[in-house]
């Protein structure tokens, strides 16, 4: 390999405590880790600290993996994105059976290739302005496509979170949580077990539950995302610490009540 190459491959993506790209680092001793679509661990960052934690019982002699790529793919963008950017092929169980394949892509054809070309085309606003411009993006694409396709569909999935980031943004806290809550059952069945992914989505809709003043929807949606966070972030990691504070404020509200 060219050094350049050496160093692209080796490299990992930053992310702060929501799960955001921030920037590229390279930790030379996480590189020696294999990849699997289905990893025994996952990488997450305090600061510009990597972190990695196993996230299923490990067998002696078992090798450690974290995965290269975003799971939630279809298995041949996976397998093209491993090749381009690592050159292998990918022959995990996954890949073989080609699970969720037709859960990720369900609904008309038409209609998902439109979402996916809108949601590529997204970049990242940086004023109030551009956020209702995306918003009404999403608003007419989710819209238009009612019963065209499900929340399961990968680009479908990806539009709501768009529409849900744009609420945010616009302090538009009880369309944010409906399309919030529209996420769950997606997230669920694509990161089962334990993935930071699901922790953190569990953790932004319980906000926004708390918000609304949904204060046991809000609790058990923290204790879920608790349940999780605690085997892919730690006890000590800051989101952790600050989801533990919005949990008990939400058992503190409720005792009021």
């Amino acid at each position: 390999f060219p050094l350049f190459l050496q160093v692209t491959c080796n490299c990992f993506t930053i992310s702060n405590g929501e799960m955001q790209d921030v920037g590229v680092g390279l930790y030379p001793s996480m590189s020696l880790l294999n990849h699997s679509c289905d990893p025994n661990c996952v990488i997450v960052f305090e600061g510009y600290q990597l972190l990695l934690h196993s996230v299923r019982e490990i067998q002696i002699g078992e090798e450690l993996t974290i995965s290269y790529v975003e799971s939630l793919m279809p298995t041949r963008e996976r397998q093209m994105q491993l090749m381009r950017q690592y050159c292998f092929e990918c022959d995990c169980l996954l890949c073989q059976n080609q699970e969720k394949d037709a859960e990720k892509l369900a609904g008309e054809d038409r209609a998902w290739k439109e979402v996916k070309d809108a949601v590529n085309e997204v970049r990242y606003p940086k004023s109030k302005e551009e956020w209702k411009h995306v918003l009404a993006k999403c608003q007419n694409l989710l819209n238009s496509n009612e019963g065209h396709l499900p929340d399961t569909n990968i680009y479908q999935l990806k539009m709501l979170d768009c529409a849900m980031d744009a609420c945010i943004n616009l302090e538009s806290w009880e369309e944010a949580l409906y399309y919030g809550s529209r996420t769950l059952e997606p997230y669920r069945l694509y990161y089962p077990g334990f993935h930071p992914l699901r922790a953190v989505q569990l953790m932004r809709v319980g906000k926004l539950q708390y918000s609304q003043g949904m204060f046991p929807q809000a609790l058990e949606t923290l204790k879920q995302a608790y349940n999780i966070m605690k085997v892919t972030h730690g006890t000590d990691h800051s989101l952790m610490k600050v989801l533990m504070e919005i949990k008990e404020e939400c058992e503190a509200m409720m005792r009021t009540q």
